[in-house]
């Protein structure tokens, strides 16, 4: 049950399924007031009706739709959002070697912050932590993924961590509050109790710590998320790349 308290409010994007599905529901559980932007939101409150979680609001929206964003990121008339999770990508097509929209997570940073932007110019408050999905294998300073790994994510995921790359550098530039997050390779969609390790690097000076690893599940990627970015904000990841590993 969630009392009439104030309390922290996240927008999420692309949370329907997958590594934002799994934040969103840790965040949901601790009481937080959460916002999710879904194309097809009859999706989400399949999995999470509205009637078991009164603290979730749904909007019917695309990432790349500047006033659905707008919507979104306000907590209330003026406010805008505590925290913001983007986890949105693209579907796989194997065939071609590439994904459905090559430039989804690039249009949709670029979306994203032309809407705070705007929010701001009309008056709303408020300093967002935006914490991104991004991919391991997309340092700037060196290997972070298994040598092993290397030509496989050559050969299939270098559409895809293009894409991812051009969202981080806009974040990084953007002058916002943020964490990236950088998964290794995400097997599968269940939640374990496998402890996560986490290297960090700053984006503009290297590596402080690495964490060098084969896979993670998307549900253990969501739940670190929430647990340490969401729920308890740990400092040290703020205007930092977070690459975590099961």
């Amino acid at each position: 049950m969630v009392d009439d308290t104030p309390s922290e409010t996240i927008a999420f994007i692309g949370a329907s399924g997958g590594v934002g599905l799994a934040a969103l529901k840790h965040s949901l559980d601790s009481g937080r007031r959460c916002v999710a932007l879904c194309r097809k939101p009859e999706k989400l409150t399949t999995i999470m009706p509205l009637e078991k979680y009164p603290n979730l609001r749904v909007m019917q929206g695309n990432a790349h739709d500047v006033a659905a964003l707008s919507k979104c990121l306000l907590a209330r008339p003026g406010v805008l959002v505590d925290q913001i999770v983007s986890t949105i990508g693209g579907a796989f097509i194997a065939s071609k070697l590439t994904i459905d929209d090559p430039e989804v997570c690039a249009k949709g940073t670029a979306a994203l912050l032309e809407a705070l932007d705007g929010l701001r110019r009309n008056g709303a408050l408020g300093r967002p932590h935006i914490i991104v999905c991004s991919t391991a294998g997309t340092s700037k300073f060196g290997r972070d993924i298994p040598i092993a790994v290397v030509p496989f994510h050559h050969i299939f995921l270098k559409v895809p961590a293009k894409d991812k790359v051009i969202m981080e550098d806009r974040i990084v530039a953007s002058g916002e509050n943020f964490t990236i997050v950088r998964p290794s390779i995400m097997s599968s969609e269940e939640e374990t109790t496998k402890t996560v390790r986490v290297g960090i690097e700053d984006p503009k000076t290297g590596v402080k710590s690495s964490a060098i690893g084969y896979s993670i599940t998307k549900g253990d990627a969501g739940r670190w998320i929430a647990e340490v970015l969401i729920l308890t904000k740990s400092n040290e990841y703020n205007h930092m790349v977070a690459t975590i590993t099961s």
